[in-house]
């Protein structure tokens, strides 16, 4: 072990278990989130402006704040997404697009519906009202679930709610901005019921995944030196092999 090479050998483990070291240490500094949100900040209305941007992703620490928008329901826009759940009870949700700025819209989940007939003579209605006054709607700001292909005998399915594919099949959409989640609003219009969605689960500080990782490079900083030292025990136990075996065949 006190050899050159060995010696060259283990300052190389030595640099490469520090470098482990650091990024054990940097996995560490993630673990623990300096800046939590406050217990029910979710539940505070805030301005969607102040929460996200168009065609920006939806940060972890906000997804599901409350907030509040203005706009005007753009018609012949209120699309359905089956395989909804309210409170466990299987259903549709009516969907819309609300022009919040002059080419800027976000979808907005609109309600609930037990069955599709409920949900297309809402829409009915909605049309026949869309287009005219501002609304104000409330409600929680929610991730894009991602587009799914729909079954080949309904291709005009939505089973998730998803803006891409709700932007797909809406009107005058050149030169739109898009936001990328989605609004469950907190109130349904007449003949739709209100979307059940509780405040989400005030998440810990403490990222154990992120812990799990920092272990995981303490381990392989000292599998470094383990390596070393098996290297240079199997290369000692061969000299001692061979010089034993020479040794013998000396003798005979």
């Amino acid at each position: 072990m006190l050899r050159g090479r060995w010696i060259g050998l283990l300052l190389l483990c030595l640099i490469v278990a520090g470098v482990f070291a650091w990024l054990g240490q940097w996995q560490l500094g993630r673990a623990i989130e300096s800046d939590p949100p406050a217990p029910g900040a979710t539940e505070e209305v805030r301005s969607l402006t102040d929460v996200v941007e168009p065609g920006e992703y939806l940060p972890e620490p906000l997804v599901g704040q409350r907030v509040e928008t203005s706009g005007v329901w753009v018609p012949d826009d209120f699309l359905v997404v089956s395989q909804r759940f309210n409170d466990d009870v299987e259903g549709y949700w009516v969907t819309g697009q609300l022009r919040v700025a002059e080419r800027t819209s976000i979808a907005v989940a609109l309600g609930w519906a037990p069955d599709r007939e409920t949900a297309n003579a809402a829409i009915e209605q909605l049309n026949a009202d869309a287009g005219a006054d501002e609304v104000t709607v409330t409600g929680r700001i929610i991730s894009d679930e991602g587009p799914a292909v729909p079954p080949r005998s309904e291709p005009d399915r939505m089973s998730r709610m998803s803006p891409a594919a709700l932007l797909s099949r809406w009107h005058d959409t050149e030169s739109l901005d898009v936001y990328r989640p989605y609004l469950a609003s907190q109130e349904a219009p007449q003949g739709l019921v209100d979307i059940s969605s509780p405040a989400p689960e005030e998440r810990s500080p403490i990222n154990w995944l992120n812990i799990f990782y920092a272990a995981e490079w303490a381990i392989f900083a000292g599998f470094a030196f383990y390596l070393w030292y098996r290297l240079a025990k199997d290369a000692w136990e061969r000299e001692v092999e061979e010089f034993e075996d020479a040794r013998g065949a000396a003798s005979a």
